[in-house]
């Protein structure tokens, strides 16, 4: 019988995609992309007046319409792609580092520390998002790094509660009981035993954190207390157009279709990620 060693592909160790997950990451792409390059490519200024018809139709000239100043919808969709992109992105990074890293900690300390922490959060948690976005924007001003640290601070609780449920249960596993008994520090513990075990839920967790945040900030765009004019996320175009729905304007359309196609993109993406390493080998 024949023992020569057989190495696994690819496909074998299960990291292929699907097409629903390569169509999802595609979209991610093209609008990482536009939101990166958007200055170079924009047909027009932002917010020039380049249409002497408000609410103007789809042309050759105007891709997707002007809007109600007669400005370029296709130019102003670039130009906020930045803004929702990467308010969102860096606002969801900020969430998902900080609860995690605090839920690892709790995870190891436990005791007063962990109870203490993992109270306050739930009863912060218990804000409605919306709500809690509203009050606070309401309050101390829209700027784009009071958005950030906002929409961070919404999401902070459940990003923490997600990872601490996962850490938790990697402290009771040998190998960490081995690393404990090696002498090994809190650090190590935390950064080469845990965190690497819990990598794969909490990337997940954070592509779903993200689509939520950009819903959040685009609702509160929508209510005229996200990202103020002259410049405008998607969410924004939405509201100073919503007046053109009533006559079909593409300009009201289209920052819709940006939002549903992004936070679509995401959930197909998370929802067909390839799976971990399965060896066939027989």
């Amino acid at each position: 019988m024949s023992l020569a060693l057989r190495l696994p592909t690819p496909a074998r160790l299960g990291y292929s995609f699907n097409w629903m997950g390569r169509i999802g990451l595609a979209v991610i792409l093209f609008w990482a992309v536009i939101a990166i390059i958007g200055p170079w490519i924009a047909p027009y200024p932002p917010g020039d007046m380049v249409d002497f018809d408000y609410f103007g139709p789809m042309s050759s000239q105007f891709w997707m319409g002007s809007d109600y100043l007669g400005r370029d919808i296709l130019s102003r969709i670039i130009m906020g792609t930045r803004y929702t992109v990467g308010i969102a992105l860096a606002a969801v990074i900020l969430a998902c580092a900080g609860g995690v890293l605090l839920g690892m900690i709790a995870a190891v300390v436990g005791g007063w520390f962990d109870m203490l922490l993992s109270r306050f959060l739930d009863a912060f948690n218990g804000i409605p998002h919306l709500l809690f976005g509203l009050v606070v924007v309401a309050a101390v001003g829209s700027s784009i790094p009071i958005l950030i640290v906002t929409l961070a601070a919404m999401y902070l609780p459940g990003s923490y509660r997600f990872a601490r449920a996962l850490a938790v249960n990697v402290n009771t596993m040998d190998f960490v009981t081995v690393a404990r008994a090696r002498g090994e520090g809190f650090g190590h513990i935390i950064l080469r035993e845990i965190f690497p075990n819990i990598l794969g839920p909490v990337l997940a967790d954070l592509g779903l954190r993200f689509v939520f945040i950009v819903l959040v900030l685009s609702g509160l765009s929508f209510l005229g207390l996200g990202v103020q004019p002259p410049n405008a996320d998607w969410g924004a175009l939405v509201r100073e157009n919503i007046e053109g729905l009533s006559l079909g304007a593409p300009a009201v359309i289209f920052p819709s279709i940006a939002i549903a196609s992004l936070t679509i993109s995401v959930n197909m993406f998370i929802d067909n990620l390839p799976t971990r390493i399965r060896d066939r080998s027989e």
